[in-house]
């Protein structure tokens, strides 16, 4: 079965009276377009969006008919939980790791990351109010960041910039 699009979430949709099929994912899967999967039932699943920036989400339903339900099921990791004081320490934290190009999730007014010791220690030798949590990772924080060339065939925003001022 190919899947291009979601149907819905069961936030907003009822599936009780479906027999749901859990597709369970790891937090990383989430934001691929292109993966093929098992369900719990054994269903094979192919999912392919053609659009940029499509992203799972937990309970988000990817096929529906009058007796199934194939629901995701986002896998509950090993992550580290930073519990910001105030807003000062939520951006200094959020500013920290992202600099590091690592994933950010904000939940329940916590920065969550996938846990590595590394980070685990210099977040904890930084003063932070951090913790190991094994936990679903759900609330990817956007970042602003656009696929991007590098070399003579792309086209930055930096160039365009060089290119109108240039006239």
């Amino acid at each position: 079965m190919i899947i291009e699009s979601v149907l819905g979430n069961t936030a907003d949709i009822s599936v009780a009276h479906l027999e749901v099929d859990l597709l369970p994912l790891e937090w990383f899967e989430t934001t691929k377009r292109i993966q093929r999967k098992q369900t719990a039932a054994g269903r094979e699943i192919a999912i392919r969006f053609l659009r940029e920036g499509q992203r799972l989400r937990q309970g988000d339903i990817l096929m529906m008919d009058d007796v199934h339900a194939v629901v995701v099921d986002i896998i509950p990791s090993d992550a580290i939980v930073v519990t910001p004081r105030n807003l000062l320490e939520m951006g200094s934290v959020c500013y920290e790791i992202g600099n590091k190009h690592l994933p950010v999730f904000i939940q329940n007014d916590q920065v969550l990351l996938p846990f590595e010791e590394p980070i685990f220690r210099w977040l904890l030798a930084s003063g932070y109010a951090i913790e190991k949590q094994h936990t679903r990772l759900t609330n990817l924080l956007n970042a602003n960041v656009q696929p991007h060339n590098h070399g003579s065939g792309g086209s930055s925003l930096f160039s365009k910039i060089m290119g109108l001022t240039s006239r």
